[in-house]
């Protein structure tokens, strides 16, 4: 039987520094579902939450992953599969915001895959925009373990911002999440870093009286999210920032 826990809630803060054309700063609280996903049966007994039905905070499965509806393990397994990795997988585990009273979005979701020693494999970047377009950037060794402190270079293919030109790419430094998270991501423009977003929390049990607490803090957190991305683009706007059309999304939807 697995004795550890089938979720986590980290509280964290949320930091963009924009460097270049136009410097901008902000930063907001959020917190994060730790959930294993072969155990989501167990997540669901809490009595605030609920898995693929409405609650005042909830998982549906095709909010993430194939997006179909589908279990998870097949999917991440296939996305490892694709990318060269063969070694059957052990704990899975998915990073997310949850939905708050059926409003749910993530700019920015982590799959942590490991093998059945629990080394860490992979870790799958589920990125979406307001468009309601989707990316995966996998970061791997080829089926090495990672180390503690994940890094990774991808060459920007998904547009996010529209204040952002697509000629960029991502530095990625994730650590793996203990009792602590730690999400670092440069942004480039040539050898220029241009933008730094950040994402430090502290990890808490999954209990109710947990997830009361993060809703009287930040009540509707996922809708704020929405909310503050769309003031922070209109601030860049007003700073000068130059505005980037959407273009066509990659016809991959995994780097």
């Amino acid at each position: 039987m697995n004795t550890l826990a089938a979720a986590a809630v980290f509280p964290s803060t949320v930091m963009h520094s924009r460097r270049f054309p136009v410097a901008y700063r902000f930063s907001y609280r959020v917190f994060n579902l730790w959930v294993d996903i072969d155990r989501l049966d167990e997540v669901g007994r809490n009595p605030l939450f609920s898995i693929n039905r409405f609650n005042l905070f909830s998982l549906y499965q095709r909010d993430h992953g194939a997006r179909d509806g589908s279990g998870w393990r097949g999917w991440a397994e296939q996305v490892l599969q694709q990318q060269g990795i063969a070694t059957p997988l052990g704990n899975i585990h998915l990073l997310c915001f949850p939905r708050i009273l059926g409003y749910g979005f993530n700019p920015l979701s982590l799959w942590f895959c490991h093998d059945e020693a629990g080394q860490l494999l992979a870790v799958i970047c589920e990125v979406r925009n307001t468009f309601g377009e989707h990316h995966h950037y996998v970061l791997h060794e080829h089926g090495t373990a990672l180390a503690p402190i994940v890094t990774g270079s991808k060459q920007k293919v998904f547009h996010v911002s529209p204040f952002v030109g697509m000629q960029a790419r991502y530095e990625f430094f994730i650590h793996q999440p203990q009792d602590k998270l730690n999400i670092l991501i440069h942004e480039y423009e040539g050898d220029e870093l241009m933008l730094i977003a950040s994402q430090r929390g502290q990890r808490l049990p999954f209990t109710t009286g947990v997830l009361l607490r993060q809703f009287a803090q930040i009540p509707f957190m996922t809708l704020k999210v929405m909310v503050l991305i769309h003031w922070q683009a209109l601030n860049i706007w007003l700073k000068g920032g130059k505005f980037y059309r959407k273009p066509a999304p990659p016809t991959e939807n995994i780097t």
